[in-house]
């Protein structure tokens, strides 16, 4: 019997877990799952015959290295940081290791190791990223294959709260991991607009309102991600006049999360003693220290501030020092985490624009998915089933490729979306 190994059961985590147990009979493994809280781990595998739960310090070479040798392939969903030391083991004991993590430089400084042991190291393999790329990617190839040449391409992908529950000033609830949000956008964006570069630094980023009209939805804002012109190459996109990948958010949260960055609530640097200081004590230090004057505030930002806590002397921070990224992680989690009942929802649209010979055309493609509620989350659908179907197609030998990638290859994004389709993941498509 084969062995999967994964490497974190966070909220990311949940659907794949079931879907690799649930595929577990008939395609011959069990799965081992491993993270630092031994009840979560627990949970996740429940009773299942074909699933185990483990918990150590992934920091603990001798226990990581033992189950990655006995495995026959390994998914990370740990921290982005921690991918190293896992791919290191890997590379070691020569087995394959999927992430839905953008690929950083340590990583890519493996990549002659990864090709040299002809492993398969396959990142970027979630949502966003991940079924952008393999989506955008479709696209692309039609077009091409129509002899298609394409100037404009934008990518928007957001995880959000569903319209029913939609019920708090910020019009937002968090269904994924909450450090993410706190530090979204921090090292500014690079993307290309009608043929000239556009570098945003973080305190500029939420300032200026991009719309986007959603059909059935509405209208949502977005903000632009990290560096999007290096994505032009890898698409084969370089010669596009304008290529943007963003983020959605709703109106007023891009307006109130412009204003928590102004008020350098997202801070790493500067400690405050918060040993047992409450949100309200917290809020006045902060604002005392950089002489904010709140009361000059709009109302539906003051509004938003006391949905965060402006006012709540009840909720302990809890630790002796904090920084103002500390506490807002803190306060994401106590104010905006999805209700047992709640229902997230991913949206995702790509707008192309390409002429073919003299003739100019447009083709949008829009993804709408909701969850089932706080755990079976269409965020946790959206990241665990591609990197559960990947895992068995290479497995099973259907993907048949080395190196270090991400899903923009026709041999990984054609068998992983026609799968996805079956679960409910299918886009809707408009234009010529």
């Amino acid at each position: 019997m084969r062995t999967i190994l994964l490497f974190g059961a966070g909220k990311s985590a949940t659907v794949l877990i079931e879907y690799l147990l649930d595929t577990a009979a008939t395609e011959n493994w069990k799965l081992k799952v491993v993270d630092a809280d031994t009840r979560l781990a627990t949970s996740k595998v429940g009773n299942s015959f074909f699933g185990e739960a483990h918990s150590f310090d992934i920091e603990n070479s001798e226990l990581r290295n033992q189950h990655i040798q006995q495995a026959d392939i390994v998914i990370s969903l740990l921290p982005p940081a921690l991918h190293f030391i896992v791919a290191k083991n890997c590379i070691a004991a020569k087995k394959n290791l999927l992430t839905a993590s953008y690929i950083d430089e340590n990583i890519r400084q493996l990549q002659s190791d990864i090709e040299k042991n002809k492993l398969l190291f396959l990142c970027e393999m979630g949502l966003d990223p991940g079924i952008d790329h393999m989506s955008a990617m479709k696209l692309i190839d039609e077009i091409r294959n129509q002899g298609g040449e394409i100037s404009s391409f934008k990518s928007h992908c957001g995880g959000l709260v569903a319209p029913e529950n939609d019920n708090n000033p910020w019009h937002y609830k968090i269904s994924w991991n909450t450090k993410s949000v706190v530090m979204a956008g921090k090292a500014g964006a690079t993307y290309q607009e009608n043929g000239m570069p556009v570098n945003i630094n973080y305190d500029q980023l939420f300032k200026t309102r991009k719309e986007i009209e959603i059909t059935g939805l509405g209208s949502y804002d977005w903000y632009p991600n990290r560096d999007s012109r290096s994505y032009a190459t890898l698409y084969g996109l370089q010669q596009a006049s304008t290529f943007i990948r963003t983020t959605l958010r709703h109106p007023n949260f891009i307006k109130g999360w412009n204003q928590i960055v102004q008020l350098k609530l997202t801070d790493e640097l500067f400690l405050y003693n918060t040993k047992n200081k409450s949100l309200k004590s917290f809020y006045q230090d902060h604002f005392q220290k950089y002489a904010f004057d709140i009361s000059t505030l709009d109302k539906t930002i003051l509004e938003q501030l006391q949905f965060l806590g402006l006012d709540d002397d009840e909720t302990i921070i809890g630790k002796d020092s904090s920084s103002a990224a500390d506490v807002m992680q803190l306060i994401l989690e106590n104010k905006l985490s999805l209700l047992h009942q709640d229902k997230d929802m991913i949206v995702m649209k790509h707008e192309l624009e390409y002429k073919i010979e003299t003739k100019q055309f447009k083709r949008n493609s829009t993804l709408v998915v909701k969850g089932e509620n706080h755990l079976h989350t269409a965020m946790a659908k959206t990241v665990g089933l591609p990197l559960g179907i990947a895992a068995r197609l290479i497995l099973n030998g259907e993907i048949k490729l080395d190196g270090l990638h991400i899903p923009t290859h026709p041999k990984i994004y054609l068998p992983v979306l026609k799968e996805l389709e079956k679960y409910g993941i299918e886009f809707q498509e408009e234009g010529s």
